[in-house]
């Protein structure tokens, strides 16, 4: 069974999607104050587009680790795949120039919120680092924003929050 929120009144709204197939677009009427809203089944656009536009990056998903952006009251949970170098996060919207848009519509995650580089140490392993945008609601790890020029390592498993949205860090599986 699956959650949808009403975008007016936050009721949710359950219902069976083994019913569905992915792809499907479903239109919901709210119970309590009758606003109609649509959804699609398990597909992203964006990721879609991102795969066909970038096919060498997105070829192993997997190469140098991922975020993953864990459901809240705007969204369902994304994976996003990291590239080597900076990643610049935040909310998608069409001609943002950003390589590691979230979907959301968290008023309180910036077009530019913050950046995680990947790169590898001395001893060739990868070092996640994660900086602010600079954001109007800061970064947080640990519960601690970050400062202006402030840099954090991060590691496999690692949470950080940014807006309300939060994420965790899955480093690469390497061998």
């Amino acid at each position: 069974m699956k959650r949808v929120r009403c975008p007016k009144c936050d009721n949710f709204i359950t219902f069976d999607e083994t019913k569905y197939t992915e792809g499907q677009s479903l239109v919901f009427q709210c119970p309590d104050c009758g606003k109609q809203f649509g959804i699609r089944i398990g597909v992203s656009k964006l990721r879609a587009r991102q795969k066909e536009e970038n096919p060498d990056e997105y070829a192993n998903e997997n190469g140098y680790g991922s975020i993953v952006v864990i459901e809240n009251v705007f969204h369902y949970k994304q994976v996003i795949p990291l590239k080597m170098g900076d990643n610049v996060i935040g909310r998608y919207q069409k001609g943002n120039p950003i390589n590691t848009p979230i979907e959301t519509v968290d008023p309180s995650v910036d077009n530019t919120h913050c950046v995680i580089n990947v790169s590898r140490d001395k001893k060739g392993n990868l070092k996640y680092v994660l900086r602010d945008g600079p954001s109007n609601t800061g970064t947080f790890v640990d519960n601690e924003i970050l400062g202006d020029r402030e840099r954090r390592v991060i590691y496999d498993g690692s949470l950080f929050t940014i807006g309300a949205t939060t994420i965790i860090l899955r480093g690469a599986t390497e061998e």
